[in-house]
């Protein structure tokens, strides 16, 4: 048998990815299964930007690209931060990769030495925990509990800091509560950061434009802390381009050049095509997401509406994201037919097996207590699955 590293055996699988490999799974056995456990919009991709990338495979655009980008993209994404963001990122501080997790999987590899630790507010992406373990740095957990939006305190960063502190990690709007951090929040912790001039954050901001609050805010907009911050963003959420692949970050001169370094050896630069659809992406103007978001927050109505309806169960309202977290400790220790909801994990199986709803528990993201619920999703589907889960969890004991 092959003795595979340790580095592998350390790490955890995608709690998300998971259980939509489980839910492919019942499905191919006939079974009626819907799953609310991805972070996928099902919106289209725009014709434009599809139109964008036909003609650039007929421009012969097929060649080996530049490791950090073609140019004109991050001439694209220049205007763009200074456009949405008040940010001022030269070409030269912009990296294109292959997605917005291989982005920050660059930063972290480019900074984060052997023990270094690494801040990260809890509820967190799932990847942020194994991408901090492979760089063979330590997450430090700070826990942000529903009773403040899932947002962390200034006090509290300042606590979790101490002389091995390298970097925070952070989602605005999050990724699982759907949580923004308003421009006051980011000043808080901006007051913070700046008292430690060595600390890197990457703000992931990849979900800015699913925003319901009146605009979205930018960690990186104070000049105090800028050469601090590195920005995270990409296409595959506002603009229905998951498959297409395609991340970028604003970061100082010095990161930006790290991160090509390390790209340059793992997967040189991202797809010709992808490149160029992304382009007609970002250079158009946000406004035409209107519908989209619109549907979006009458989508996410609808989710609270019904978990307002289901006895025990908590919920914040998210201003950002597709997604739902709601608080089900309720529940945990009930039971059915002598089976006993143990913790999160058994609670998202039990809906699996019980009402055919793959979500996806809180475990993953650093809260036991709750579950991930995403509603990128017909109405129609989300009707029908959140009557699916009231039944179920009505049912427990």
């Amino acid at each position: 048998m092959i003795e595979l590293s340790d580095r592998l055996n350390a790490m955890e699988e995608s709690a998300t990815i998971a259980m939509s490999r489980k839910s492919r799974e019942l499905r191919a056995e006939g079974k009626d299964v819907i799953s609310l456990s991805l972070g996928e919009p099902d919106f289209n991709t725009p014709e434009f930007i599809k139109d964008a990338a036909v003609q650039a495979m007929k421009d012969n655009f097929t060649m080996y690209t530049p490791v950090p980008g073609y140019d004109d993209l991050r001439e694209v994404i220049s205007k763009k931060f200074k456009r949405d963001n008040g940010l001022n990122y030269d070409v030269n501080q912009i990296v294109v990769s292959t997605g917005a997790k291989q982005s920050l999987a660059n930063v972290v590899l480019s900074v984060i030495n052997n023990g270094d630790e690494v801040i990260i507010p809890a509820p967190y992406w799932v990847s942020y925990i194994e991408i901090v373990k492979v760089s063979e740095g330590i997450p430090v957990i700070v826990n942000a509990g529903i009773e403040n939006d899932f947002k962390i305190t200034p006090s509290q960063l300042e606590a979790a800091i101490t002389p091995k502190t390298k970097m925070m990690m952070f989602s605005t709007p999050c990724n699982p509560t759907g949580s923004v951090y308003s421009t006051e929040e980011l000043r808080g912790l901006a007051d913070v950061i700046k008292k430690h001039p060595k600390l890197i954050v990457i703000s992931d901001e990849i979900y800015e434009h699913i925003n319901f609050t009146s605009k979205h805010s930018s960690l990186a907009q104070f000049d105090d802390v800028y050469e601090q911050i590195v920005t995270v963003n990409g296409v595959s959420k506002a603009w229905s381009m998951t498959g297409w692949r395609l991340g970028y970050i604003g970061a100082s001169k010095q990161i930006a050049d790290a991160c090509t370094k390390v790209q340059g050896q793992f997967t040189s630069g991202t797809c010709s095509i992808t490149q160029k659809a992304a382009i007609a992406a970002i250079a158009a103007d946000p406004e035409v997401l209107k519908d989209m978001i619109a549907a979006f927050k009458s989508r996410r109505s609808l989710v609270l509406d019904a978990l307002a309806k289901i006895e025990g169960v908590k919920a914040n309202v998210p201003e950002g994201a597709f997604y739902v977290f709601p608080d089900v400790s309720y529940f945990i220790g009930k039971s059915i037919n002598g089976k006993i909801m143990i913790s999160g994990s058994d609670l998202c199986m039990y809906l699996l097996e019980h009402a055919q709803v793959a979500l996806v528990t809180g475990e993953a993201f650093g809260d036991s207590n709750c579950i991930r619920i995403s509603y990128a999703a017909s109405k129609e589907t989300l009707n029908e699955a959140m009557s699916r889960i009231k039944i179920a969890l009505e049912k427990l004991k």
